[in-house]
């Protein structure tokens, strides 16, 4: 099961990479850039730091913490789709900055006991990993004693209220049918099934908690349609 789960994201990125940023922009009207500058914002990285963008998709996040921490700093991105993290790789070549580097690699890969992270971030992938809490226990096991991480996907509303009325209404009859035209309507209707399968605010704190983070905090924007979650070791 646990194969199959990763092997289907997977599959799914690498199909809708090439208009991945496209379709970003469309769905969100532009917003997700402002959504993701809110979660770094919140997370605060400073020049010097080591920072890595776990399923780093194109990069987004990745870029937005280079010019934080730079020149000094580093940021790894870490992607297991290949053909996503190509596009991350394209666009860091035009900027030529020696303090960002890319590796493909599924997040439970990744050896802790060699790396420590001032601080991680990841916008939507949280929501797709095997299994959420082993993903935070991962997550708190990278960074340093004193790091933080961020996470910015879509928020699991209270069943029939009106946050989540609307998200179904959008993904359903805007999202999926425009997807169709590029024909990925069955990836972008992922989408929803992995939302119902997410923790909703509360319970990613409980766990949060529970994994061993001191300071959580969860907060929505775009009226509920968007959550992101701070933790402090």
């Amino acid at each position: 099961m646990r194969h199959k789960k990763i092997n289907e994201v997977k599959t799914i990125f690498n199909k809708i990479s090439f208009s991945y940023d496209f379709l970003n922009n469309l769905f969100s009207l532009g917003l997700h850039k402002s959504w993701k500058k809110k979660l770094v914002d919140l997370l605060k990285p400073i020049d010097g730091e080591n920072w890595a963008d776990l399923c780093c998709g194109t990069g987004d996040l990745s870029f937005l913490i280079l010019k934080k921490v730079s020149p000094n700093g580093k940021v790894m991105g870490i992607d297991s789709a290949k053909e996503i993290l190509n596009i991350a790789m394209k666009k860091s070549k035009s900027i030529k900055n020696k303090c960002i580097a890319w590796e493909m690699k599924d997040i439970f890969e990744i050896d802790e006991n060699l790396r420590k992270y001032d601080g991680i971030c990841m916008s939507y992938g949280l929501r797709n990993l095997v299994n959420v809490e082993e993903g935070l226990k991962k997550v708190f096991r990278l960074l340093s004693d004193r790091g933080r991480a961020g996470f910015l996907d879509f928020n699991h509303s209270k069943f029939y209220s009106m946050a989540d009325i609307f998200q179904k209404i959008y993904l359903r009859f805007i999202v999926v049918p425009i997807s169709k035209i590029f024909k990925l309507s069955e990836e972008y209707s992922y989408i929803e099934k992995s939302i119902k399968n997410f923790p909703d605010g509360n319970k990613l704190c409980q766990i949060a908690l529970s994994v061993g983070f001191k300071n959580v905090e969860y907060r929505t924007v775009f009226w509920n349609q968007m959550g992101i979650l701070i933790l402090h070791k």
